[in-house]
């Protein structure tokens, strides 16, 4: 039997609930989106939005095993961006 969740589409959450979700303020994200440096977000008519899993696979690109690894698509900090 199929799930029934997978028929739904991807959640879309603006930015201050998308900035929520990954524990940043919302002028962080809108700093990302800026420099290119954030996650894939969407723009719906004048609206910005985020799937849940566009935020994840930001997050997962930042898996560091080691301070020495180099710094090439990672998730960096709202400072210096």
């Amino acid at each position: 039997m199929p799930d029934a969740l997978s028929a739904l589409p991807p959640r879309l959450l603006r930015t201050e609930e998308a900035a929520r979700w990954l524990g940043l303020s919302g002028r962080t994200l809108e700093k990302h989106r800026c420099t290119g440096t954030g996650p894939a977000y969407r723009k719906l008519g004048g609206r910005v939005v985020y799937t849940v899993g566009d935020l994840q696979a930001w997050i997962d690109a930042g898996v560091r095993r080691s301070t020495s690894q180099p710094m090439f698509g990672a998730v960096r900090g709202g400072r210096g961006l």
